[in-house]
């Protein structure tokens, strides 16, 4: 796939769900120039996130904001010609000494008179910040400096003058205003590929790219013709004059100023200390965010060491279960496996790591989830901005998710550092599975992982890009697995092998079937209930002479587009079956009061221990989950399933396990108006059905999985 098919088709009109919102934002005007700044967290000190060139904004430190605003207030603000700051017109409005008097303005419309400076790619003005200003400035970090101390890769690969015209569009010819002016997409797409030289950084290069076409290369050019304050003179003035704490966090495979920058900046610096990123390029903090926050945080604010310290003889079993919120599912099941594991362990304490609206399921069961989880950015929110009329490209919306993610996993960090545990348990913890594997040394407990799902798929008929990023996708994590074998202690997959679809993870790459056998546990699917004690009807509260369709679509709010066609087929429905009585359970993340309610319709929010119902029902209509539609499956009920479009797991993995079990009836919500949805109902209500059983001991044999990890 050419680079361009990949990164230019890229939507750079909607900002993905941010990790943390900025609990403060306002704007100071300086000659005429607005220049727009957000705040985060409360308390000391203050960290002033630098603006770097003006080709991104404030964005760039998604990774680090959640992070630091727990421990300090964060500031950050748009450099001019950026973000949402001003564009003067003006070529001497950008100069870097005004941005450093921006940077005082907005300190000073903060009331801040203390903070410590980090920049990345920073060019004069934040040494400048630093240097004049020692008063102000109590602790400085550079990350991959653009201080002219060494030569540029640009210059050793043969670049031409930047006013001349290049006779070639081949490397770093493209850094040159002639091509700026003809093709800036082109030039966003080559110098954000060599800013991030590291495998597996396609969502890192599509962030910035996007970053770059919100703003026009007319206005980085002005900046381009003002005065900038990296020569080698005036560094080394400026180098010599700080007297802050100051650490450089440079990257060994920087292809933009070179590894040797990062080693040339300490040295002019006295009593600087370099941290070089083996392996890293220009963006570290973006492309090793674990390591990078952890530096930051530890060089402003040093967190204090915790006051209780238990001897190791004296400690008591202790484990951590991370459950993905995505759904109600994972919930479930993961409660059935604690139930089993603690008969193992008799007295095993177990703490959730969790958000709502798992947080409701556990509280109902009387689990303990640990305060952390407060500080837990939300997962099901970001799902849901993703989704429209029935429709989630899932693949992408988790990419999307990355900021959240990292924040989550730093959360986990945090926790886990304080307080001992013998075991973490994930259930499609994505976070927690890929930032381990991607820093090893932060394991200190044995880690077991769960998935019901192995294997980023393209949608059929989906465009090469998206088919190279889910090749891309699994190929990383193969790696991952190949290089550190051991990490995880027990990988477990939720269902038997028969369950894996038969593809592969991409082209070159092993078919998913086989690869899964050898590096999985297979635990068979987990109810978390027996499904050979049907409920009381009676006891429910349904009549014996109706036939009960219940309609639900999970733990999410993806699914209220369905719930209302559905509603709109009950009067139909009703019609071709008088003694029908339907009951849609919205659940917590939609709103009943916002659904239609027809005459003898019955609407609910939540529904406690809703796999009763669904096994006491007729039939029942379901988004096209797993959880739900094995729940089913396990209780011989008959039920429809509309896949959400675009959602891979749905419509490639769910359906290929329930084509396996012979359960349930596939319909396509584009194709299925009310009146055939009706039609559907009363053709499957209280039909007799006979798929293949559904192992009832799943849980029992997850806990044993863990048990010896205790």
């Amino acid at each position: 796939m050419s680079a361009s098919a990949g990164y230019l088709a890229i939507d750079t009109r909607r900002e993905q769900t941010r990790a943390r919102y900025p609990d403060a934002e306002g704007s100071v005007t300086r000659d005429g120039v607005r220049v727009c700044y957000e705040v985060y967290g409360t308390g000391e000190p203050t960290v002033l996130l630098f603006p770097t060139w003006e080709i991104v904004h404030s964005r760039s430190w998604k990774f680090q904001i959640p992070f630091l605003a727990r421990h300090a207030r964060v500031v950050t603000f748009d450099r001019r010609g950026g973000g949402r700051t001003d564009r003067p017109g003006d070529v001497a409005a950008y100069s870097r000494r005004e941005a450093t008097e921006d940077a005082l303005a907005v300190l000073d419309d903060i009331g801040a008179d203390r903070v410590v400076l980090v920049s990345w790619c920073g060019a004069g003005d934040d040494l400048l910040l630093a240097a004049e200003h020692p008063e102000l400035v109590t602790g400085l970090v550079l990350i991959a400096p653009d201080l002219l101390l060494t030569d540029d890769p640009a210059a050793e690969e043969g670049a031409l003058p930047f006013d001349e015209e290049p006779a070639t569009s081949e490397g770093w010819a493209k850094w040159n205003r002639h091509y700026w002016l003809r093709d800036w997409p082109g030039f966003l797409e080559f110098f954000f590929t060599r800013a991030f030289t590291e495998p597996h950084s396609t969502k890192q290069i599509e962030d910035a790219i996007g970053w770059g076409l919100e703003t026009d290369p007319e206005t980085i050019l002005r900046g381009m013709d003002a005065e900038w304050l990296n020569d080698e003179e005036t560094v080394l003035r400026l180098c010599a004059q700080i007297q802050c704490p100051t650490l450089v966090l440079q990257g060994t495979q920087d292809a933009v100023v070179g590894p040797a920058r990062g080693a040339a900046v300490a040295a002019a610096i006295p009593g600087a200390r370099l941290i070089t990123f083996e392996g890293s390029g220009h963006g570290p903090h973006l492309r090793d965010p674990v390591r990078a926050n952890l530096l930051l945080r530890d060089f402003a604010c040093p967190p204090s060491t915790p006051s209780r310290w238990v001897r190791g003889r004296a400690r008591g079993k202790r484990a951590l279960y991370i459950s993905s919120p995505i759904g109600l599912g994972h919930a479930q099941r993961d409660v059935a496996i604690a139930d089993e594991l603690r008969k193992l362990h008799p007295g095993l304490e177990i703490d959730w790591l969790a958000q709502h609206p798992v947080t409701a399921l556990l509280a109902e069961r009387g689990e303990h989830v640990h305060p952390a989880s407060a500080h837990l950015a939300s997962e099901s929110g970001h799902i849901e901005s993703e989704a429209a009329e029935h429709d989630l490209h899932a693949f992408h919306a988790i990419r999307r998710m990355d900021e959240i993610l990292l924040a989550n996993f730093m959360v986990f960090h945090d926790l886990t550092r304080d307080e001992h545990y013998d075991l973490w348990i994930g259930d499609e913890a994505w976070e927690l599975d890929y930032y381990l594997h991607e820093n090893p040394e932060q394991k200190r407990a044995a880690y077991a992982w769960f998935t019901d799902f192995v294997g980023w798929l393209p949608m059929p008929g989906a465009d090469q890009r998206e088919s190279f990023l889910t090749a891309d996708y699994n190929a990383e994590m193969i790696e991952h697995i190949a290089r550190y074998p051991r990490l995880r202690d027990r990988a477990i997959f939720v269902g038997d092998p028969d369950d894996i679809v038969p593809d592969t993870f991409g082209p070159g790459l092993p078919t998913i079937r086989d690869w899964t056998r050898q590096h999985y546990d297979f635990a068979g699917y987990i109810t978390g209930f027996d499904p050979a004690q049907p409920p009381d009807r009676r006891a429910l509260g349904y009549r014996d002479d109706e036939r009960v369709c219940i309609v639900t679509v999970g733990g999410s709010g993806v699914g209220g587009d369905l719930l209302r066609r559905v509603i709109a087929a009950y009067p139909q429905a009703k019609d071709l079956v008088p003694e029908l009585r339907m009951v849609v359970v919205a659940g917590p993340r939609i709103d009943p009061d916002r659904l239609p309610a027809p005459d003898g319709l019955e609407v609910r929010r939540y529904v406690p221990d809703l796999y009763r119902h669904l096994a006491a029902c007729d039939l029942a209509v379901v988004q096209g989950g797993l959880t739900t539609a094995m729940e089913l499956t396990a209780s011989q009920r008959p039920f429809l399933y509309f896949p959400l479009r675009h959602h891979f797991e749905q419509n490639l993995h769910v359906r290929h396990r329930l084509n396996r079990y012979g359960a349930g009836r596939y319909m396509d919500y584009d194709n299925s108006s009310p009146e055939q949805i009706a039609a559907a109902i009363a053709a499957e209500l209280g039909r007799n059905v006979n798929y293949r059983p559904v192992a009832t001991d799943g849980a029992a044999r997850a806990a044993a999985m863990l048990a010896d990890l205790l």
